[in-house]
């Protein structure tokens, strides 16, 4: 009797661990709006930001969805469309600068082609420094205080910085950083006629707020022009085919992204910035939208 005892109470309490976890689970799914929010990932370059909320802002104004914007290095938002942890990203740099990320996930996203055609990266001097080449620069290293600043260390520009500096024989630092510091420590040069040399990349704002130049590269170490494409997630089509449609049709120019950009230099939060931009130029907004 003991035993049968025992049996009905494990059975009890087998049923009981059984409610709880279905409970659990209806909790769960009773979330499920959650997952209908759009995510949309970037890198936190000032051409991604102005990029990516004018995105957020249409598809939450126009379209009527809940989005959330996520700033994440380079490689984790490649591998976060991929997974399907972000629904898209339209700040994909091809075909050099992102190459090796796109060689990793390609197989696990789709890539709905250029929104901006135009861009570039490479070294960028003051206009006053001598310099031409990066050829020329270990003659100037004194002048350079043999160092490169950089950004972050993810990003595929500085991977290329770090094969110019071995392809070029140079005896000069890489200093990783961030695109504020950057930017901050080229106006600090400017201001004191220095010299230095800071990663960059176009569209960007400081090429309208200072009289700058690319070095030229030889070797072409940093590749030829490059255009930013938009790339998304396979299940996104399905669960949002205006979002997907909308995207799709995204496409702009280097000027019209500039004005975002220097909305947001000008000290504009970047919803704030982007909705400003989208409310001037209806026209083209309007191809966009499904």
């Amino acid at each position: 009797m003991k035993i049968v005892k025992k049996r009905f109470s494990k059975v009890v309490s087998l049923i009981a661990v059984f409610v709880a976890a279905s409970a659990m689970l209806f909790n769960i799914q009773s979330c499920a709006p959650e997952t209908d929010r759009i995510e949309l990932g970037y890198v936190l370059w000032d051409c991604a930001n102005a990029s990516t909320h004018v995105a957020a802002a249409l598809i939450e104004d126009e379209l009527g969805k809940e989005v959330a914007v996520t700033s994440v290095d380079a490689g984790p938002m490649w591998m976060g469309v991929s997974r399907g942890d972000f629904d898209a990203m339209v700040t994909a740099w091809l075909p050099a600068t992102h190459q090796a990320y796109y060689e990793q996930t390609g197989e696990d996203v789709v890539n709905l082609g250029p929104n901006l055609e135009g861009a570039r990266i490479g070294w960028v001097v003051p206009s006053y420094v001598n310099a031409e080449s990066i050829a020329e620069l270990q003659d100037y290293r004194d002048e350079f205080n043999g160092e490169i600043t950089g950004i972050d260390p993810g990003a595929g520009i500085m991977a290329a910085s770090e094969r110019a500096v071995d392809e070029y024989g140079l005896d000069y630092i890489l200093v990783s950083g961030s695109d504020a510091a950057m930017t901050a420590a080229l106006e600090r040069a400017i201001e004191r006629n220095e010299w230095i040399i800071v990663t960059g990349w176009t569209p960007h704002w400081k090429f309208a707020a200072y009289d700058l130049k690319y070095l030229e590269d030889p070797e072409n170490v940093f590749g030829d022009s490059e255009h930013i494409a938009t790339i998304v997630n396979p299940g996104l089509r399905d669960r949002h085919p205006d979002v997907y449609q909308l995207l799709d049709n995204f496409f702009w120019t280097p000027e019209q992204i500039g004005v975002v950009m220097g909305y947001i230099e000008d000290g504009m939060e970047p919803f704030e910035a982007a909705r400003l931009w989208i409310s001037e130029n209806p026209d083209v907004v309007n191809q966009w939208l499904p």
